[in-house]
Parts: structure tokens; sequence; C-alpha cells
């Protein structure tokens, strides 16, 4: 059983650890108070409607003086030393989520503006949070051992269901984006989760095909299932198969590597995996993601999104939790770029 601790950062952030299974002692034993004397939260940031494309812009310039890719000695998401105070005033810890000191949603809750017009625009309400894989600065996911790898599924499936619970929240997505050519800003192993207060183009786009074959199977079948079922009976994409899980690389593929991660049993997101499934999962994740950085003589770039059924009560019944694993990376020393067409 994965022991989880809350505290708060100084700024009154919140704060979670996360212990592997077979932690001996408590992590509240350890607990360091957050002395940094931080200055008090700012507001929320903005979101705009754009009347062209439906769509909610968030606009946080805020973030224009975040961290950027510091020393490993001044990185803010190792343990605290005596010579650098970080997000985490801990020694040690296994794996850690807190609240981003420079995000682009919340910190306040809240729902979005109605009925949308040019013009509109609203407080970026919704939460972003930090999810550090391990205390050490040097690594990824890939080299975890499969008790942290259980440990940070445990964190996503946690965290997935306390978000899905505030007020405005319409959307809960972790991701993880890995290595330089993604943009990342800290090399440290770790990942996010948002918490948004709509649903965003992509997941909508997927929630409204998802729900029109739902709709058309009188709610006997799914999209994602159905299409797990025809990439496992053809075959030549499949990438593994678990007892609760299969990987494939999805027959119209937009990336250069592409692979999709499905669970066999519909459930709508991380939250609903049983422990069972979790378990084979923390394994299936690292074999995938070790054979992606076993392409290449270098680490590969990659973008790892979990997609969950949006909470509402339309798209929800259809939503199928999988992951999507993508990278730009074309050959060892070329990427593909976003161009005109």
């Amino acid at each position: 059983m994965t022991g989880i601790t809350t505290t708060r950062l100084s700024d009154g952030r919140e704060l979670i650890y996360f212990d592997d299974a077979g932690t001996s002692a408590s992590r509240s034993a350890d607990l360091t108070t957050d002395h940094r004397g931080l200055p008090p939260r700012g507001e929320p940031g903005e979101i705009r409607f754009d009347a062209l494309t439906g769509e909610w812009v968030a606009i946080a310039a805020h973030r224009q003086t975040r961290t950027h890719l510091p020393p490993a000695d001044q990185c803010p998401i190792c343990p605290t030393t005596a010579g650098n105070a970080t997000e985490i005033p801990a020694a040690d810890y296994d794996v850690v989520v807190f609240e981003n000191r420079f995000p682009s949603l919340g910190p306040a809750l809240g729902p979005v503006p109605a009925e949308p017009d040019w013009g509109t625009k609203g407080p970026a309400y919704g939460r972003c949070e930090v999810v550090s894989f391990t205390p050490e600065h040097t690594g990824s996911f890939s080299g975890l051992s499969p008790e942290r790898s259980r440990t940070v599924i445990e964190a996503w499936a946690q965290r997935t269901a306390a978000l899905s619970a505030m007020a405005g929240i319409k959307q809960v997505f972790p991701f993880e984006n890995r290595g330089a050519d993604i943009g990342v800003t800290l090399h440290h192993p770790h990942g996010q989760i948002y918490a948004y207060p709509y649903v965003t183009p992509r997941a909508g786009v997927l929630a409204a095909a998802a729900r029109k074959y739902y709709d058309a199977k009188d709610g006997r079948e799914t999209l994602t299932g159905s299409l797990l079922r025809a990439e496992r009976a053809d075959g030549s994409r499949m990438v593994m198969e678990g007892a609760h899980f299969s990987a494939y690389v999805p027959f119209a593929a937009r990336w250069p590597l592409e692979i999709h991660l499905v669970p066999h049993r519909h459930v709508p997101d991380l939250a609903a995996l049983t422990g069972e499934e979790k378990d084979e999962l923390a394994h299936l994740y690292l074999d995938l993601l070790k054979r992606v950085d076993a392409l290449y003589p270098s680490p590969t770039p990659y973008i790892s999104a979990w997609h969950q059924a949006p909470l509402d009560d339309v798209f929800r019944p259809a939503g199928y939790l999988h992951l999507q694993l993508t990278s730009p990376r074309r050959a060892a020393d070329k990427l593909k770029y976003l161009a005109g067409s």
C-alpha cells in the first residue's frame, strides 16, 4: 500500500508525498517545514474565447518568469539541501506531487463563462500540478524500478480522483514531456497533471467521436474498445500484449513514432483501474518506454499523454482511458516539424 502524506509549502500550495509500498516509517515523521517565505500566490491568469474556433485559450503571461533549465545544483524539484532550498522541503522522497508555482490554470477554481462570444474572457480557473518521479536529478522514467513506477501510477490515479471532484473541473490530463526537443524547462524526471475548467480541443474531438460511435451501437460498445479488438485481431501493428493492457501502433498514426497503450477493460480514467491492473501497467509502461529509448543512440524525446474521459454526463459514458505516446523524431538526427500544412 502506497503511503500518502499531505503538507503545505510556505505560500500555501499543496504538496503530497507518495511513498513506495513497503516504506517502513511514515513520511510525516520526516517532514520539514518550508522556510523559504515565498510571497502570496497571485491571481489566476486569463482565458479568452476564440470565436473563430469555439475554443478557450489560456493566457498566462506570468509564466515567462518560470525556471528554465537550471543547473543540477539549483534544480527546484530535487530534495532540499543546505545550499538549495527547493520546492520539496525534505532530504529525500519517493514520488511527490505539488501545485505548480507558475501555473497556466489556477489556483482558484470555478466555471468558465456561460454562452461565450467574441470578447468573452474570464479567470483561468483550474489546477496545474507537478509530479516528480524520483529524487534523482538524472535519468528518466524508463530507468525507474517497477516498484517506483507503481507508485507513480498510484499518484496519477489518486490525483485524478481528487482533481475530478474539484468544483468546475471538466477534464484531468496527466502527461510527461521528455527531452529538450519537446521543450522541457527542467531536466529532472517529472510529469504534470492539468485539471481544466473546459474540455480541451483534442479531447473534445476524441470525446465526440467516441460518443457518436457509442450511440450508434446503442451503448453496447465503445470506439476505443472496438479499435483495440481490431488491432489485436490483425496483429501487424501490435507492440505488446498483457493480461489487462495491450499496446499498438494505430492504423492512422500521425507521428513518426506513435503508440497507444489501452486497457482491455472499459474504464474512464486511471482512478478506475484495479490494483491488479495498476500492477501490470507499472511493468508494461516501463517496458514500452525502454523500447522507445532503444530506437536511437540517444534518448528518444516523447510526449506521454493519458487521455481520460471528460467529466460530464454526455461524454463520460463513452470515454475510454488510453495512453498516446508520441515522438517527433523521425530518424536518429532528424525531427518532424509542424510546418504549414
